[in-house]
Parts: structure tokens; C-alpha cells; sequence
């Protein structure tokens, strides 16, 4: 599924980011945890662990580093 996601490039028109999952790229970006996120954002690290993989999935992209320096390309924080 990334590799066809790859393919057709990183900026998915069907894919909508919640307010959590922009939340999360955000406060990665600033260098937090994934502890520091849960904390914040109030959920598990758990969750903010999956939410992340799901992104960098969605995008087509490796890692959360990844997927958070695609955020900041496209303007989504």
C-alpha cells in the first residue's frame, strides 16, 4: 500500500488530517516526546505512537520525522 502511495506522490487529496493528528505533527516538530505528546494532548503514547505510524503510512513516508518535515512542506503546521 505505501509503495502505490509512493507512486502517486506524498500530497494524498483524499487524505483529511484530524485536529489531533496535526496536533501531533506539531508538537513533534517542536521536539517533544511521544511521552510529551500523550501527556499534552490527553490520550495514550500508545495512540500517539499509531496515530503517527498511520500518517507516515498515509503520506507514503518512512518515519514520523518524515511525515512531519512533509507537514511543514505542504503548510499543514
Amino acid at each position: 500500500m505505501i509503495d502505490q502511495r509512493r507512486r502517486r506522490g506524498c500530497d494524498q487529496p483524499g487524505w483529511r488530517p484530524g485536529d489531533l493528528d496535526i496536533e501531533i505533527l506539531r508538537l513533534l516538530s517542536r521536539g517533544h516526546t511521544t511521552d510529551a505528546i500523550a501527556r499534552r494532548v490527553g490520550v495514550s503514547e500508545r495512540t500517539v505512537r499509531r496515530r503517527l505510524r498511520a500518517i507516515a503510512d498515509e503520506i507514503g513516508v518512512e518515519s514520523s520525522i518524515e511525515a512531519v518535515v512533509h507537514a511543514v512542506r505542504v503548510g499543514l503546521i
